[in-house]
């Protein structure tokens, strides 16, 4: 297992969308096991994309069970070709991000989705996610499409803060 160097904005390749997985092999499985080496290595990390750390596939790793918040939620996650199937309400919400790491944001996002996607074995499964999840997955799922959470704020200049201090 490794900790892998993760990218920080504004590196271009954060700017890039990832290419769905079509091999669920060992390699892949290993490949998990470094990101999530990576997320738990970072400050309060809930979840990590496979392009923060250079990896241009639909990989993510997400898991609300340590937060403040932790209810309802699906505990660690591994979501491979991630693909939310319907949205509903919105709430604006503060985040921050590994790739951003001097700075969070209010972010307007759904309240609840239904996501489908497969995990590292290539089994398929849908989930129901609401609250923080919810925000969560969204805000991973938008690195695999090349965005960062600044790309989601109505105003960079009301709406960004300079973190202060991990928590």
């Amino acid at each position: 297992m490794a900790v892998l160097e993760i990218l920080v904005w504004p590196d271009d390749r954060l700017r890039q969308r990832s290419a769905c997985v079509e091999n669920f092999d060992d390699e892949l499985r290993a490949f998990v096991a470094d990101l999530e080496d990576t997320r738990q290595a970072g400050p309060a990390a809930v979840g990590i994309a496979a392009p923060q750390v250079g990896r241009h596939q639909r990989i993510v790793i997400v898991d609300c069970s340590q937060t403040r918040k932790p209810v309802p939620n699906h505990g660690y996650m591994v979501l491979v070709n991630p693909e939310i199937l319907s949205w509903d309400g919105h709430a604006l919400g503060r985040e921050g991000c590994l790739s951003v790491p001097d700075y969070t944001g209010n972010v307007l996002r759904a309240e609840s989705i239904r996501l489908r996607a497969n995990d590292p074995q290539g089994d398929a499964h849908e989930y129901d996610m609401e609250g923080f999840e919810a925000r969560a997955v969204q805000h991973e799922i938008d690195h695999l499409d090349g965005m960062v959470f600044l790309d989601r704020v109505v105003s960079r200049h009301t709406d960004v803060f300079r973190r202060k201090q991990y928590k």
